[in-house]
């Protein structure tokens, strides 16, 4: 499916061309296959396919993932986005923890699948302004539980140790 798919160099998007965002939408905002958990499964589902495509692309999808995560108020293509960028971390892709300003947007969300991607993320890229958004996250769900299908604080809490044992290594 994305096989066809060129990542061309970022050019911004012009607001009053239509026209000029139309392959910025078909190869980010496709939202078929993203399935948020539910009772019977305590996980999100994601076009893999489309995962791997931007994953692959390194460096050069970051301003297409900026972009969305800049713009959307989605929950899953943000979550599926938080998914991309967790795993273009994981394969070695530079700059992500340049990209703390746009993530902190999500600091205060309610929402554990956006808090969970987001705390794995802070977990590996070690911002430290990332640290008082995950206390204040943390003590957040712990006043004010959300229901969800899975505990998000499991996250939230292992980034924040994450944060506290490498002050303390010796």
């Amino acid at each position: 499916m994305y096989n066809n798919l060129v990542i061309q160099p970022y050019t911004p998007l012009n607001p009053y061309n239509r026209n000029s965002s139309a392959n910025f939408r078909t190869s980010c905002q496709n939202q078929a296959g993203v399935i948020l958990p539910s009772p019977q499964r305590n996980y999100c589902l994601f076009n893999e396919d489309k995962v791997d495509f931007f994953v692959k692309q390194k460096e050069s999808a970051l301003p297409y993932i900026k972009e969305i995560l800049k713009n959307s108020n989605n929950e899953a293509q943000i979550t599926e986005t938080l998914y991309i960028l967790n795993r273009m971390q994981d394969s070695g892709t530079k700059g992500i923890d340049k990209m703390y300003p746009l993530l902190s947007r999500f600091n205060s969300t309610n929402s554990p699948n956006i808090q969970t991607f987001l705390a794995g993320i802070y977990r590996k890229i070690q911002v430290p302004d990332a640290f008082g958004p995950l206390v204040a996250m943390l003590i957040r769900n712990s006043l004010n539980p959300q229901p969800a299908c899975f505990d998000a604080n499991e996250e939230v809490g292992g980034a924040i140790l994450s944060y506290i044992s490498d002050r303390f290594k010796c």
